[in-house]
């Protein structure tokens, strides 16, 4: 660039000339362009003295080479120790059979369930949320310093044709299956229509009371085919909603599979998979046959607050892996694959100190007056939603920092 010092006096030569020799104009033009020009072509010279390209090296090849530097010069990635990020989680990940996605993100993310914000799709795939044993999933950083997590590729310049062999049945699950299978192919919560409505068992045969897998069970108002398979089910407690004390139907306890051997009013089935003792009056119900099997983890779209009113098996502490059911459903935004944080309600304490009471025996006793302060809710746990009807919702406890219980607020992560 050109320095006012050196400038000046050329203008003033060059007004005094003001029809001048052209070959003068020409000069002194042609001596602005070689020192404007200079850093530039100092710029090209230091870019030569950069590693020369092999001869062999294709457009494909130049492309690919060329694109990490440009990307490390557009936004530097930030450092590993990011707040999204685990401050252990590895640079790149094979999935094995029997991984879950919840345990990936885990190993990836401080909190698993913003997996989505992370996860790079790949447009090329019919179903991109998929992730199947054999992948290697690489931890990055995208052009605007956002971490990235995506399956390992030649690049995004390769045009090499993939082809995927394994089975779309491979698929890893968002979480432990075995956990909530059952729930997935059983109604678990039935209202009170679904109850009136549905075939009982009315005796069953050889006189016994009860009844275990083999045993055989006469039905009534079963309007089924031979071989039809249902689900047997004992009528559990009512599930209330706190907020209003309307009941939110009746919890389904399944007992066994029920097969039709021979139809008719009543008709005849033979008890299997047993998971408790059936029952006179137990319902049957149809059982589900489109059952999803992975789930995509994503905060809910609204603002959710509500409670655990049940826990399944009747548990008084709930744990990981333990199913609960949420007074909130479809019609509050909620539905599977919905995140959401569990608080336990802080307790209600006595201040004796309010009123500057001494230290004495009278101190430690506290007063009948003395006032109540009520905690602060603390977060106690993660549940993922898997089963939603209208108002109720089945979860599972993906994490707990500490024992739950029924009444804890369930909230948006």
């Amino acid at each position: 660039m050109l320095s006012n010092q050196s400038f000046g006096p050329r203008a003033v030569v060059g007004l005094l000339a003001l029809l001048g020799s052209l070959a003068g104009c020409s000069s002194l033009g042609h001596h602005r362009e070689a020192e404007v020009n200079t850093p530039a072509s100092s710029a090209t010279a230091a870019a030569d003295t950069g590693p020369a390209a092999p001869d062999d090296q294709t457009a494909t090849d130049a492309a690919t080479a060329g694109q990490p530097a440009q990307a490390e010069q557009a936004a530097p990635a930030p450092a590993p120790s990011s707040s999204i990020i685990n401050p252990n989680a590895p640079k790149s990940y094979t999935v094995k059979p029997g991984d879950t996605l919840w345990g990936i993100a885990s190993m990836f993310l401080r909190e698993p369930w913003l997996w989505p914000e992370v996860w790079v799709i790949n447009p090329k795939v019919a179903n991109p949320h998929l992730i199947y044993p054999g992948d290697v999933l690489t931890l990055g950083y995208g052009s605007t310093g956002n971490p990235e997590i995506r399956l390992q590729e030649g690049g995004p310049a390769r045009l090499d044709p993939q082809l995927r062999s394994t089975a779309l049945d491979a698929a890893i699950p968002t979480i432990p299956y075995s956990a909530i299978a059952a729930f997935l192919s059983r109604p678990t919560v039935l209202s009170r229509e679904q109850i009136n409505n549905a075939p009982y068992v009315l005796a069953f045969r050889g006189e016994h009371l009860a009844g275990g897998a083999g045993h055989e069970i006469y039905v009534r108002d079963l309007k089924g085919g031979q071989n039809d398979r249902f689900a047997v089910f004992h009528v559990g407690d009512e599930l209330r909603d706190p907020d209003d004390g309307k009941v939110l139907g009746y919890e389904g306890i399944y007992t066994a599979t029920a097969l039709v051997s021979a139809p008719g009013n009543p008709a005849k089935a033979m008890l299997t998979d047993s998971a408790r003792e059936t029952l006179e009056g137990d319902r049957l119900i149809a059982t589900e046959t489109n059952v999803p099997l992975n789930f995509q983890l994503r905060a809910p779209r609204n603002e959710v607050r509500g409670q655990i009113i049940a826990v399944v098996d009747g548990t008084e502490a709930i744990g990981q892996y333990q199913v609960v059911v949420i007074n909130r459903g479809k019609r509050h935004g909620v539905d599977a694959g919905v995140m959401l944080a569990v608080d336990q309600a802080g307790a209600v304490v006595a201040d004796h100190n309010a009123h500057g009471a001494g230290r004495g025996v009278a101190h430690m006793l506290g007063s009948e007056f003395d006032p109540k302060v009520k905690l602060p809710d603390e977060r106690g746990g993660t549940l993922l939603v898997f089963k939603s009807f209208d108002r109720v919702s089945y979860a599972l406890v993906v994490g707990a920092l500490n024992a739950l219980h029924v009444d804890d607020v369930v909230r948006n992560p």
